[in-house]
């Protein structure tokens, strides 16, 4: 290994330019790039993007996704710097900026720009400091020294192409650093970072090759998802689409639990009448109270009837009343699901 290529200082770049340097470097000679964000997609880990999606937006084929809450971005950035003090007051290391954007020594495509270098107080070895922020209903991710798989994967590569063996997060997600900050550190894998490349090398080919990569190891739901996204709604009028036997085991399985379903559904609503049937006596005798109880040898049985208050838009009223405002608050969806039915030859 040897110290990082610094293709470029970043500090007052505007954000067209910082991406035409990470997709292409500055003088936009890399054909394909990998950046650190990326590695946990290419992974299929990312719980934002599938492979096939980052592949395709690497050709040309797909435009990224909006940003779904603009806010949200500009407060992680913001909070960059609160993180980076924090870690630095808590751990003694000492934190230094970094505005450059570094290429790994021996993988030309493999850039990074990291958060932050830092020095470790306790024996002044180098390493990278990543700065996350959160909700409080993530903070459980960062308890007791852990961390989410998808930034290890991240801040693993940080310190393949920077060359260093230290990392370490700080995570910051309320406004009390004695409780609300988590610093986890890590230290450098060359068993995992070669098997990062490996992966990494592997995703340079397939878009080289114009060979995409399939859905096998990301989440079902968000795969689907994806899908929607990449190929859009059906069209009416395209030809029956012809199955390989290979794929009967699945199609057997889609429709044997969909029949299950039905067959559930329909016993949950036969419970749903009979539950009802049993109430109409509790309510007569519960009148306008909000609990009861029935005491037995062995146990007893707590009865709650409150009532729970509702409020939503009455779109009939709208709709009669405001109708200009009714259509421009209707927001049209589409969705698509696959549906087996076994028919006999």
């Amino acid at each position: 290994m040897a110290a990082p290529i610094i293709l470029c200082d970043c500090a007052g770049m505007d954000e067209k330019r910082w991406l035409e340097c990470r997709e292409h470097g500055p003088k936009g000679d890399i054909e394909y790039t990998v950046g650190g964000s990326d590695v946990a997609t290419i992974f299929g880990l990312s719980p934002w993007m599938t492979p096939l999606e980052l592949w395709m937006i690497k050709k040309g084929r797909l435009k990224p996704k909006s940003k779904p809450n603009p806010l949200q971005l500009e407060m992680g950035h913001l909070l960059e710097p609160i993180a980076a003090h924090f870690y630095a007051q808590r751990t003694g290391d000492t934190v230094i900026d970094d505005t450059y954007m570094y290429q790994h020594a021996d993988f030309p495509y493999a850039l990074a720009d990291i958060d932050r270098q830092l020095i470790r107080k306790a024996n002044g070895e180098p390493g990278v400091l990543e700065c996350k922020s959160c909700t409080y209903r993530k903070a459980d991710e960062w308890s007791d020294g852990a961390y989410p798989l998808n930034y290890d994967f991240q801040l693993r590569y940080y310190l393949a192409v920077k060359d260093v063996n230290y990392g370490a997060f700080s995570a910051i997600w309320g406004n009390n650093p004695n409780t609300d900050l988590a610093t986890p550190s890590l230290i450098r894998d060359k068993v995992k970072e070669d098997m990062i490349f490996e992966r990494l090398d592997q995703w340079i080919w397939s878009l080289q090759h114009d060979k995409p990569p399939a859905m096998t190891d990301v989440v079902p739901k968000l795969a689907l998802e994806a899908l929607g996204r990449i190929y859009g709604a059906s069209q009416k009028g395209l030809p029956t689409i012809k199955f390989p036997s290979k794929y009967e085991k699945s199609l057997r399985g889609i429709a044997e639990l969909q029949e299950e379903n039905a067959t559930l559904n329909q016993k949950i609503k036969a419970n749903e009448a009979r539950i009802e049937a049993y109430s109409v006596r509790i309510a007569e005798l519960m009148k306008a109270h909000e609990h009861g109880v029935l005491t037995t040898t062995s146990d007893k049985l707590l009865v709650d009837y409150v009532t729970r208050t509702t409020r939503r838009v009455d779109s009939g009223y709208l709709k009669k009343e405001h109708p200009s405002i009714y259509e421009e608050s209707l927001k049209a969806s589409e969705s698509r699901k696959i549906k087996v039915s076994v028919q006999p030859v």
